[in-house]
């Protein structure tokens, strides 16, 4: 029999990816719990970011949908924990930069969320670019 938790947690990892490719906070809000913290230190600096300061970055840049970009996104594993925490690796991508995400997640309240989000990325090309 197939875990339950196993399809819940890939519904929210949908959530994040779509709101991803859309650059849709609303959808990000749904699959990020709101205490979450956004962690990255690719360049060599620590960027750590409540909620509050990273949706508005995603509302402002073009969607990699509206661009036309292909979508280029998938879970490559998905690890739990304890009945109420797990671990997901996926790859994605915001042209010009390829991610690699490394996400918590909590079930809390009846329903799993992202609480924390830790990447790193390539950059494929020299135009300018937002964070995921």
């Amino acid at each position: 029999m197939a875990d339950p938790r196993y399809a819940a947690v890939v519904d929210v990892l949908g959530t994040y990816l779509d709101g991803l490719y859309h650059s849709d906070p609303a959808r990000l809000a749904r699959a990020l719990h709101p205490a979450a913290r956004y962690v990255t230190a690719t360049d060599g600096t620590l960027v750590d970011l409540a909620m509050d300061e990273y949706l508005p970055i995603v509302a402002a840049r073009p969607s990699p949908a509206a661009a036309g970009a292909e979508r280029r996104d998938r879970i490559l594993s998905i690890e739990f924990a304890g009945p109420v925490t797990a671990f997901a690796r996926l790859e994605c991508a915001v042209p010009p930069r390829s991610f690699v995400d490394l996400l918590t997640l909590v079930a809390l309240d009846g329903r799993w969320q992202i609480i924390s989000k830790v990447f790193h990325y390539e950059v494929e090309a020299e135009e300018a670019s937002c964070p995921t």
